[in-house]
């Protein structure tokens, strides 16, 4: 199986830099933010899950949005990216098309 290049800490930091402008214009969600959080880190999900102290097949039911973590799960990794988990205000285009 083919392993991500670790990223130096230069990269890791553009990563979150770009993560967290992501989140912030509402472009980022749930499972895709968790692939791009491991991602960045250059882990496998594996190692990802030993670093949550979670399986590896709980990491990978929320990456593919079959899993219902709990907020101390999503807590905890939004932590090593330094997000918390909030809501986001969604745009007017989107308020508009849900009323």
């Amino acid at each position: 199986m083919a392993r991500w290049k670790k990223p130096t800490k230069e990269e890791i930091l553009e990563n979150r830099r770009i993560l967290a402008e992501r989140a912030r214009t509402g472009d980022l969600r749930l499972p895709g933010a968790v692939v791009e959080i491991r991602k960045g880190f250059g882990m496998t999900q594996e190692e990802f899950a030993k670093t949550l102290s979670l399986t590896r097949r709980q990491v990978a039911e929320i990456e593919a949005g079959t899993a219902n973590p709990t907020l101390e799960t999503l807590d905890k990794i939004g932590k090593l990216f330094g997000f918390s988990v909030g809501f986001v205000p969604r745009s007017n285009s989107r308020q508009e098309a849900n009323l």
